[in-house]
């Protein structure tokens, strides 16, 4: 049986694995600061966050619930190297706001009456879900052997938990441990609470250690967009119909608007009760909200084409293009050179290693 393999923790990455497993109108953003925000600001709502931090079998001992709300999706992680995957489905899993798809749908379905180390199991059978993940191996060019290759003492060992908001309280979702983790109570902003847990817990390694990561699990900035400037053309075309209403002369631009307006939106609604000066204060909100739109919407276009591109050339295989590059340096006497080359460049890297 195919085993998962280990994926990055890149944004692009999680956002493609998201809509390949019939996730819509979700993204990922990789946040550098929990300070700034205006980052925040910018991507909400958050569903939840994904932190990856260097595992050791020396971490602290976390207090787990053993009873907690029989509505709250936890899974053990069963699979090896599916952490990744899983951090974002227990986001996903338990944000109703979110249109799950058909795949997540029958899986919650199937495994909401099983113990959390059987759903972990239960997501190993997920075609949809695993073949996602598995579209992100790196090509091998030689395969030795089916066994699973172990960690060994010393080796960078990454995992990943989620943050989430769940019913007035935020969890923290580790498939290692043997429940959620209750982090407390909130009234209105979950990431103050969540922020707080993250911050404390990079503060308990060592300084040295700056090994961590922290993606967002957002509502997709181009679906945002569209709906602003779906709502602001309606606030237009009201305030056109309204300003028509008062007797106000509209000019050429605003007639033209307006009937193209019209045509696209046939619902009957109230027209606005307010005075001039006020109406024409919102014609300028609105149209100052779809340029803003708009630019997002061109900023997104431009980066969701830099994740395409990039997932493109992680997927490549370009093993049988070195393949034949050292057969060609072969045939022109070189390859002995480059290899001369590339063991001084490795033990001039490891001699400086050594010094730091």
């Amino acid at each position: 049986m195919q085993e998962w393999c280990t994926i990055e923790s890149d944004p692009g990455v999680f956002t493609e694995l998201i809509n390949a497993i019939g996730v819509q109108g979700v993204q990922v953003e990789e946040i550098y600061d929990l300070n700034d925000e205006q980052q925040i600001a910018q991507i909400q709502p958050i569903y939840g966050f994904i932190f990856l931090f260097r595992w050791t079998n020396k971490g602290e001992k976390r207090e787990c619930l053993k009873i907690y709300d029989q509505d709250l999706f936890f899974a053990n992680q069963v699979i090896q190297n599916a952490c990744a995957t899983q951090a974002i489905i227990s986001i996903l899993l338990n944000c109703p706001q979110i249109e799950i798809g058909e795949a997540l749908k029958n899986y919650k379905e199937f495994a909401f009456a099983l113990d959390p180390k059987e759903r972990g199991n239960c997501l190993g059978g997920v075609d949809v879900i695993k073949t996602a993940h598995n579209s992100f191996a790196r090509p091998e060019p030689f395969i030795f052997s089916n066994e699973k290759k172990k960690a060994k003492e010393g080796d960078d060992v990454f995992h990943f938990v989620s943050y989430i908001p769940f019913k007035g309280k935020v969890y923290e979702l580790d498939g290692l441990q043997e429940g959620p983790i209750l982090i407390g109570e909130y009234q209105d902003d979950w990431i103050v609470k969540a922020k707080e847990a993250i911050l404390k817990r990079i503060q308990h390694y060592q300084e040295k250690e700056t090994a961590f990561t922290l993606l967002a699990v957002n509502q997709c900035r181009k679906f945002k967009a569209n709906q602003i400037i779906a709502q602001s053309q309606n606030d237009i075309l009201l305030s056109l119909k309204s300003l028509e209403f008062l007797g106000v002369d509209l000019t050429e631009e605003q007639k033209q608007q307006l009937l193209q307006l019209s045509n696209q939106q046939n619902i009957e609604q109230e027209l606005i009760q307010e005075t001039k000066d006020e109406l024409l204060n919102r014609l300028n909100l609105a149209k100052n909200k779809i340029q803003e739109a708009q630019i997002t919407l061109n900023e997104e276009n431009i980066k969701f084409q830099k994740y395409k591109e990039e997932n493109s050339r992680r997927k490549h295989n370009y093993i049988p293009f070195i393949l034949e590059l050292f057969k060609m340096a072969q045939r022109k006497g070189q390859l002995e050179g480059l290899l001369e080359k590339a063991q001084t460049k490795q033990q001039q890297k490891s001699q400086q290693q050594t010094k730091k």
